[in-house]
């Protein structure tokens, strides 16, 4: 790694502590998947003491109450939901400023006027902030996972089916972020990256699970893999093969990703025929 690579993964972290900007993800990524089992245990609690008034009503809800109360693989399943949707939602809009937000300001232009290297300028973000939402969902699940026993009546999840729930949850993570600094570095334009990198990561894995039931070897479906991680107690050799190998294409995606990133960079041409600084 070159001097002009390391002071850039310097700036970055700087970049990302000092402004408080990892530790508002942390605690939005672990509050929410702390706050997800407790609300379920909640609601069924909740829904219990009520019970007598739904009698009366003539509505049997033993059933729904049973299934709320019952096991930590319920709880864990919310949490895990909540780190691919609203946490994934918030991270993507707290990293505008990384995903192209900068370009514009000085903050930027003066490095490259001095020769800071596209390479060297893109590459710290796409392990920096991708590998930190990995990090946190994995830490967000395995802290949902202690909260959740109890909680809950029956622990039917182990350590290492909440170990790889959160890494199932990590990787999904690490996908859409990588796709919002692609398209936000690429196009300059941060706002924009993030509204479609949104819709996408909601309405794309549901249209591709309608079309197909079948998501083994398809990233883009990857959070539809942990609910049979946790309900079925556990994996078997062929499976963790499965699962292996989408995980292997969703990195290669997020390589491709970042070389088109890389390109778009190259392929800008600064124009400097004007007369006057435009800062």
């Amino acid at each position: 790694m070159n001097r002009q690579t390391k002071a850039s993964f310097k700036r970055e972290c700087f970049a990302y502590i000092r402004t408080n900007i990892c530790l508002t993800i942390a605690l939005v990524i672990i509050g929410m998947a702390i706050f997800s089992p407790i609300m379920i245990a909640g609601m069924g609690a909740l829904m219990t003491a009520m019970s007598d008034i739904y009698e009366e009503l003539g509505t049997d809800i033993s059933g729904m109450t049973d299934a709320l109360g019952e096991s930590t693989s319920i709880g864990l399943q919310s949490a895990l939901e909540s780190i691919t949707g609203v946490s994934l939602i918030v991270m993507i809009l707290l990293l505008n400023k990384a995903a192209g937000g900068e370009q514009k300001k000085r903050a930027t232009m003066i490095p490259r006027s001095v020769g800071l290297q596209n390479f060297s300028y893109l590459l710290p973000k796409f392990i920096i902030y991708p590998l930190s939402g990995f990090v946190f969902s994995i830490i967000a699940s395995l802290a949902a996972w202690a909260v959740s026993i109890p909680l809950f009546e029956v622990n039917d999840v182990t350590f290492g089916s909440a170990l790889l729930g959160g890494v199932l949850a990590g990787v999904c993570v690490m996908l859409y972020i990588s796709f919002h600094l692609s398209l936000g570095t690429a196009t300059g334009r941060a706002g924009m990256s993030a509204a479609v990198c949104i819709t996408v990561s909601v309405l794309l894995p549901a249209i591709l699970v309608q079309i197909s039931n079948d998501y083994i070897y398809n990233p883009f479906t990857i959070q539809y893999l942990i609910s049979p991680v946790l309900h079925s107690g556990g994996i078997t050799q062929s499976q963790a093969i499965d699962i292996v190998v989408t995980i292997c294409f969703a990195l290669a995606i997020i390589g491709v990703v970042f070389f088109i990133a890389l390109f778009a960079q190259n392929a800008k041409r600064v124009d400097n025929s004007g007369s006057e600084l435009e800062l």
